[in-house]
């Protein structure tokens, strides 16, 4: 389906990805951005973000920052994303703290104490709702909560967490990200860190978890920045793709961080974008449509995708020498294959393999 008039592809979790008429950055009046892998990784800018996102601001379109990442506090990404030339004030960020905070606000009375496990956002939230960050089990906390402390926190940390959720006190999590992209590479996020209190407390408990891909992520959002026809931007399939598939929102991949292309080939419905680019600069051009051939084939731009003998084929420009592809766009080529390989996922015929197709495409 190509979008026309910014409404967006009807198919949410389709077996296609999404094609669009005029530029995402017209489209859409507000962009959802996640942070790590998507503007920044490892506190860098990510190559072509800075001047993408300021086009597409230029044009008129609403930039808000939506991260799982409870860390640093809004005024901090706030004013790193200024420092990398992306000018944004507090109010244009969304974190999971703040969501997380909402949520445990609603569950205990106000001035709550509630022992912190995480960084100085999740505090600052906690005071935004009337809460008391504590920092001992033997402060009474009536909640605990976790969010990313950094690759420096305490291993004491997770003891003080364990000791009062298995005495039954509530607990609460920012998100659940297994890992986190960073200068270096992939590092282990808060999800691993929620895994060691709960290896710790024998899995009696349970948190209650408020970031993306769950709803209460996406309710602070749109209370937050009061979005009508929101795109959201993400690396990651299970956390920013879902988060849009839940919340019945438009998603555009970009392939900069977390997520390769042979995870996105696999992709089960709720984690298949409407729209996929390799970088932010895909915010500001049209997406081409994936048309499904009469033969069961798949075609997007110069490419051609279908599946014989449980494996991808990639048909395309003779003499393409990828990843230097010249005028041949390689991304329409991923857009075939995910049509082709989507398709025949929900035909029952399972994951194609896609080796030789990718190496096609120098991927």
């Amino acid at each position: 389906m190509t979008v026309r008039n910014g409404q967006g592809r009807q198919d949410a979790g389709g077996s296609r990805p999404g094609g669009s008429a005029v530029p995402l950055s017209e489209a859409y009046d507000t962009a959802l951005l996640d942070l790590d892998g998507v503007v920044y990784a490892g506190g860098e800018a990510v190559p072509y973000a800075v001047d993408a996102l300021g086009v597409a601001r230029a044009g008129g379109m609403h930039l808000a920052y939506v991260t799982n990442n409870a860390l640093r506090t809004p005024q901090e990404v706030a004013a790193h994303l200024t420092e990398l030339g992306v000018p944004a004030e507090a109010g244009d960020v969304v974190t999971s703290a703040q969501a997380v905070a909402r949520l445990i606000a609603e569950d205990v009375p106000p001035g709550s104490p509630v022992l912190v496990i995480g960084g100085e956002g999740l505090r600052v939230a906690l005071r935004e709702r009337g809460l008391v960050p504590v920092e001992s089990a033997e402060d009474g906390p009536m909640a605990v909560v976790q969010g990313y402390g950094g690759p420096d926190m305490p291993w004491g940390r997770f003891a003080e967490a364990a000791y009062a959720v298995g005495r039954g006190v509530p607990w609460y999590a920012s998100n659940t990200d297994l890992t986190i992209p960073g200068a270096r590479g992939i590092g282990p996020g808060n999800g691993a860190a929620v895994e060691v209190v709960r290896i710790a407390t024998s899995g009696r408990a349970e948190p209650k978890v408020a970031g993306k891909p769950l709803p209460p992520m996406h309710r602070e959002t749109v209370l937050r920045t009061g979005a009508r026809r929101p795109l959201v931007v993400g690396d990651r399939l299970d956390t920013d793709i879902e988060g849009a598939f839940n919340g019945g929102v438009d998603s555009l991949l970009v392939l900069t961080g977390v997520t390769d292309v042979a995870q996105l080939l696999a992709a089960v419905p709720e984690h298949r974008p409407t729209y996929v680019a390799a970088d932010l600069r895909g915010l500001l051009t049209g997406q081409p449509e994936v048309v499904a051939a009469e033969d069961g084939g798949f075609v997007c731009g110069d490419w051609r995708a279908s599946v014989s003998a449980g494996a991808l084929v990639l048909e395309g420009p003779e003499g393409l020498a990828a990843p230097a592809a010249g005028a041949v766009d390689v991304m329409d080529g991923v857009r075939a294959l995910c049509g082709a390989a989507w398709s025949a996922a929900d035909a029952g015929a399972g994951v194609p393999e896609a080796e030789k197709a990718l190496a096609r495409l120098g991927m």
